[in-house]
């Protein structure tokens, strides 16, 4: 069964750093977009940040341009999300999802577990 597999989050305080990574296992992600999604209290999946498969194209949500960056591994079969100045309202699950270039959550197949992050004041 494929899998995707995230690591990275927790505890920070606003104003600090988190790095999320996402490994699947059970086959390779090589020729897929990958993306971040989270999801708050409450509220309904939101699109993150979008890679391609070969990373020449990543798009963002605008709450999130110029504090997170997505990155891709290919060799290793990893795909990141750095996360800086971090806000309160960035307290969310974290999903890594494998598919199209896409920022709808609808056009992706595959789905990780989530990982929690949580943004102290």
């Amino acid at each position: 069964q494929v899998q995707l597999v995230e690591s990275g989050g927790g505890l920070v305080q606003a104003g600090g750093s988190l790095r999320l990574s996402c490994a699947p296992s059970g086959r390779t992600f090589s020729t897929h977009g990958m993306a971040w999604f989270r999801q708050a209290p409450g509220k309904g999946r939101e699109f993150v940040a979008g890679i391609s498969w070969n990373g020449d194209y990543t798009r963002y949500a605008d709450s999130v341009k110029g504090r997170f960056t997505i990155s891709r591994d290919n060799a290793k079969n990893t795909v990141y999300l750095q996360m800086n100045s971090l806000k309160r309202e960035d307290t969310a699950v974290y999903y890594c999802a494998a598919g199209p270039y896409s920022s709808n959550h609808l056009d992706y197949a595959y789905w990780g577990q989530g990982t929690q992050v949580t943004v102290s004041s």
